[in-house]
């Protein structure tokens, strides 16, 4: 029974043994994005971010002392929920809104609070306050 290996043994290699072994690896990826609310950056994560399988290869692995990858191969397992981390706002300067300088503000609220909208939700769409 042959199997299949990147191993190609030589003469002088007569009467070694051929080893496999598989290493499981967890890899984290943590990425960013700036959306206007958590759903879009959902979508944005969903279609333009996570890993690149084509770079899943040999590359990715150590070829030292005579070892030789046979497979390399990532599968997804699981992904917390989308976290807000902060809100583009303009920087604390004199002039920040002409120039256009913005910074992230960690500390703002994810949502503005809106009395109007708030009032529109309650009062005018039949809830009793």
């Amino acid at each position: 029974m042959t199997k299949k290996t990147e191993i190609y043994p030589m003469r002088e290699d007569l009467g070694k043994n051929l080893y496999r072994k598989k290493t499981y690896y967890t890899v984290c990826i943590e990425q960013d994005v700036l959306a206007k609310d958590k759903d879009e950056a959902e979508q944005k994560f969903l279609d333009g971010g996570g890993i690149n399988y084509d770079n899943v290869n040999t590359d990715l692995t150590s070829e030292n002392e005579g070892v030789e990858t046979y497979i390399c191969d990532a599968n997804y397992t699981e992904s917390e929920d989308t976290e807000y981390l902060g809100k583009v706002v303009y920087e604390d300067t004199e002039y920040a809104e002409e120039d256009g300088f913005v910074e992230i503000d960690h500390y703002a609220e994810e949502h503005e609070a809106s009395p109007m909208k708030d009032f529109k939700e309650k009062v005018l769409e039949g809830e009793t306050i």
